[in-house]
């Protein structure tokens, strides 16, 4: 396999080199590689994740057991407001 990676790509694989951690151009580029499968492996577990929770949340929609979206917002903002009430409480008590 002959690959074209750019200037950019030749400088960051070249000073990979002179550290001394990789010894060859292959090693650097299966090690890229490695992790590039590793994070899209990652990333279909996460996706498999939300569909089944997404899949919970269609189950309890079809038994009426949801908020509707202002309601919901509504929660939000005041756990966001107590939060900051709380913080400042510590913060004036620091002082």
């Amino acid at each position: 396999m002959n690959v074209h990676l750019g200037s950019a790509f030749d400088r960051f694989v070249t000073d990979l080199l002179k550290t001394g951690y990789y010894q060859t151009q292959s090693e650097v580029l299966r090690e890229g590689l490695r992790l590039l499968k590793e994070r899209e492996e990652i990333k279909q577990l996460r996706l498999a994740e939300l569909r089944k929770e997404i899949a919970v949340g269609a189950r309890q929609a079809d038994r009426g057991q949801f908020v509707d979206g202002p309601e919901a917002f509504a929660r939000i903002r005041q756990r966001g407001a107590q939060r900051k009430r709380s913080k400042a409480q510590v913060e004036r008590s620091r002082e």
